[in-house]
């Protein structure tokens, strides 16, 4: 029968279903038969063929029949599970009701009526009715994962299979050890098998379906209790799934080993056309959100140094009951986290490639994936951490996030990616390792809108970090107190800060050090405190090497002097925020001294009007994002009891106004519009503590001597300074150093639930061919247009 003919009839069995107002009996194969055996429709056809507005009819007026059509492809799902799916006949069998059930499960999940459907039993279904047994009486759900899990390595269909020869007998699927037949090389698996284009279309079908089965979390609205306890997953990656392991470990090294370059010839990718990319991509999305669960909340293994002859480190407790974390956690061998970390290093460095040699590889787009999977197992396995940093195989990955931060920086629709960037960099900048293999000169040439320098990757940290502070849109200004704390943690470890950064710095310290920015909202004067903190490490801790920051220290001496005498009077006060009125720009890029940008660089774009976004959660304050530890003398870090009084802008009000006071607070948190009334109290309250004796010790030591030079040589030459600065010392002359303080990230629901809406809106905006979840009634974010 030809394509357009099996189309129509499975056109015709679709309008069936939705004209029928009687119940149609389960048992009525010639009816449900039309759905899937005779017809060879693609998922396309099938999303064309069976119109949203015809779903929710049937659900409304002919439950009963929405509820047998499920059933009975999960039904034929099963047994083809059960036996293996031989024949062609078969396969197209799984395939048909594997496509419908993709369908037709968000209109299940966006009724709340329908929600418990998938988890009860279905009463007399199975044997043509008649009393059932006991092993039979599953939910509908979990045989519907069950059997998904088994097809997933089913010989001939999603595996090659392993007989000698024809005349064996066909494999028995219950007596398979999936363990043998891993999709790919990698983790705890040596053999990779002959690559099979029609296999990785089958899984990819399968995978779609797993992953839609796990999306009823994008139907509940963010809740921090909701947990992690999505009943789809949480069932899949547990004991009852025989196949946890293999398919952990298949999906992660199909993603760890893809290749989108073509076998390491450039330019191969246009003569061959990449079928594995889907399937990387799939495989990528179903594990990330199998990890989702909130480490907050559970006891992860333990990190000891013990090595067993597994894959897996026996270590104990057992850990989560989610095998997939479970098994991530205890990932130990260096040969697999090198395989791991050199894979998704290739895969995040890929559009890097495309700037510098066009078009010679094929462009991937599941970067927000790869990044989501590398925080999980950061945040997951800390020996997988440690690994990562051992070596400056780190900026492998630090180069390629500030890459995609830079270039996101003025696309609203971006604001995600942006976040889990800074999320990543602040989990390593709190291991003393990154800042040292920040020291690493930088080479790589890879076209950036920022300015030329010559340099560590200590300085492009920081000028695109300043980049995105001076010139990113505005909804990025709650990053900035996690782009300074990043700052802040690598300091005390960097040698030497080019010309350019040094500027840089003072640059952002003269914009926040503003009267108006520092009164016109309660949190602003952290980042003077930051940018303080900064100065005050590398002054104490790197003296020697940094003359260039030394050296703009000086010339901008007058922004330290301006904040120690920081008017506090409230006429001083309601003329700093009557500029703000004027002013409403939050930072000028005057005074930058901003070079030409890089040669073959294009500026960050704006997103285009009516590009689809998804909304995000807010993340905690970098106060509960971060815990101090202060780094004793031998290096290792105790963590610091947080202070009673946390909030300096706490003290914002004169006393005997609670009341007020509270509603201050409120408003200043509640909005940037001026709501914020600073007091000569507030000011006072952190003027007192600004860190300022390190730095005024400096100028005062040094201002005279290089004052002098200038006047006996006659000089205007910025290099004999430098010269004198570089051989000068202040041994003796600073303050007792301070203890180095580091903010660590630490685990919390917050951030939990960000990742979840983040990452749920990534999977729901890349899915558009079929468009799995377009125009159903999502509630865990908004879909909103630029």
């Amino acid at each position: 029968m030809g394509s357009a003919d099996s189309k129509l009839n499975f056109r015709k069995a679709v309008i069936q279903l939705t004209t029928k107002t009687q119940p149609v009996e389960a048992t009525d194969d010639a009816f449900w038969d039309q759905f899937w055996a005779d017809t060879a429709t693609s998922v396309q056809d099938v999303f064309a063929l069976v119109p949203a507005a015809e779903i929710r009819a049937v659900r409304e007026e002919s439950p009963s029949n929405l509820a047998t059509l499920c059933y009975k492809a999960v039904e034929k799902l099963v047994q083809g599970a059960e036996s293996g799916c031989h024949s062609e006949k078969e396969k197209q069998v799984v395939l048909n009701c594997s496509r419908l059930l993709t369908r037709v499960l968000p209109y299940i999940f966006e009724d709340p009526d329908w929600r418990g459907f998938f988890w009860s039993t279905v009463p007399g279904a199975g044997r043509g009715g008649g009393e059932e047994e006991d092993e039979n009486a599953r939910p509908l759900a979990e045989s519907l994962l069950l059997a998904i899990a088994d097809l997933l390595f089913c010989p001939d269909f999603t595996v090659q299979s392993h007989r000698r020869s024809t005349v064996d007998s066909a494999e028995d699927i219950h007596s398979l050890d999936s363990c043998e037949y891993i999709w790919e090389a990698g983790v705890g698996f040596a053999h990779s098998p002959q690559p099979n284009y029609i296999h990785d279309l089958n899984r990819m079908e399968l995978l779609k379906l797993l992953l839609t089965c796990f999306s009823e979390a994008m139907y509940l609205p963010p809740a921090p209790e909701s947990g992690s306890s999505n009943p789809w997953v949480q069932f899949f990656c547990s004991t009852e799934n025989r196949h946890a392991l293999p398919l952990f470990t298949s999906l992660l090294n199909t993603v760890c080993a893809y290749d989108p370059v073509g076998y390491g010839i450039p330019y191969n990718h246009l003569l061959f056309s990449d079928y594995r990319e889907p399937l990387v991509e799939e495989a990528a999305q179903v594990l990330i959100v199998t990890l989702d669960h909130d480490s907050a909340t559970s006891t992860s293994p333990t990190v000891d140094g013990t090595t067993t002859g597994t894959a897996m480190d026996d270590a104990d407790p057992p850990g989560p009951e989610n095998l997939f974390v479970n098994y991530l956690s205890r990932i130990h061998r260096e040969e697999d986290f090198h395989f791991i970390l050199k894979g998704i290093a290739r895969l995040l460095s890929n559009p890097l490639l495309q700037t510098y040699l066009p078009n010679s590889t094929k462009k991937i787009q599941f970067h927000q994936e790869l990044l989501v999977l590398f925080w999980k197992l950061c945040d997951f396995n800390k020996k997988f951490l440690f690994f990562v940093l051992k070596s400056s195989d780190v900026l492998d990955i630090l180069v390629p996030i500030l890459y995609f931060l830079n270039d996101a920086r003025a696309d609203q629709s971006r604001v995600g990616l942006m976040h889990i960037g800074v999320f990543i960099l602040l989990l390593l900048s709190g291991e003393r390792n990154f800042g040292v293999r920040l020291n690493k000169p930088y080479s790589v040439r890879v076209p950036m809108d920022i300015p030329v320098f010559t340099g560590t990757h200590a300085d492009l940290l920081i000028v695109v970090f300043h980049k995105i502070i001076t010139s990113g849109h505005q909804r990025l200004q709650p990053l900035f107190d996690c782009l300074l704390t990043i700052v802040v943690n690598v300091s005390p470890y960097l040698k030497s800060l080019s010309m350019v950064t040094a500027n840089k710095l003072l640059h952002l310290l003269e914009a926040f050090s503003t009267t108006w920015f520092l009164f016109s909202a309660a949190q602003n004067h952290h980042l003077v405190f930051f940018l303080l903190e900064v100065f005050n490490n590398i002054i104490q801790y790197q003296f020697d090497g940094n003359s260039n920051l030394v050296y703009a220290i000086i010339r901008k001496r007058s922004v330290f002097h301006q904040l120690a005498n920081l008017p506090t009077d409230p006429p001083a006060i309601h003329k700093a925020l009557q500029r703000r009125r004027r002013t409403p720009e939050p930072l000028s890029r005057t005074g930058s001294q901003e070079g030409g940008s890089m040669e073959g660089s294009r500026p960050a774009a704006p997103a285009e009007p009516g590009t689809l976004k998804t909304s995000l959660v807010a993340t905690p304050g970098i106060d509960k994002l971060t815990e101090k530890s202060q780094v004793s003398e031998d290096g290792t870090l105790r963590s610091l009891e947080p202070e009673p009084q946390q909030n300096l802008a706490e003290g914002g009000l004169a006393e005997g106004e609670p009341g007020q006071a509270r509603e201050q607070r409120r408003l200043s948190s509640a909005s940037a519009s001026g709501q914020w009334i600073p007091t000569t109290d507030w000011i006072l309250s952190w003027k007192s503590k600004l860190p300022l004796q390190t730095i005024m010790r400096l100028l005062q030591v040094l201002v005279p001597q290089v004052e002098k030079i200038c006047i006996d040589k006659g000089l205007t030459d910025e290099s004999e300074i430098l010269r004198f600065l570089q051989h000068g010392t202040l041994v003796g002359l600073l303050p007792v150093p301070h203890p180095i303080l580091i903010r660590k990230y630490q685990a919390n629901s917050g951030t939990a639930m960000w990742f979840r809406t983040y990452m749920w809106g990534v999977i729901y905006l890349r899915n558009v061919d079929p468009p799995i979840w377009y125009d159903t009634d999502v509630k865990l974010f908004e879909i909103q247009r630029v």
